[in-house]
């Protein structure tokens, strides 16, 4: 058990060492890249509420006998 969590903090370092900080046109990319997805997915999620209100509701009630 000691062994496996020493070897865990070694390549734990490895990857540290590594590792670089971002330039700042870099993070933009990264932060840009993100929102638009974010934006997507939200478009998305909003698109599919819709069309679930509008049809959604209709269905359910059929099905339930109501």
């Amino acid at each position: 058990m000691l062994e496996n969590a020493k070897s865990f903090f070694l390549k734990c370092k490895r990857v540290w060492q590594v590792l670089k900080k971002p330039t700042k046109k870099e993070f933009e990319l990264t932060a840009k890249v993100s929102a638009i997805g974010i934006g997507i997915l939200g478009v998305l999620g909003f698109l599919i509420s819709i069309i679930m209100s509008l049809f959604g509701n209709n269905t359910l009630a059929a099905a339930s006998g109501a």
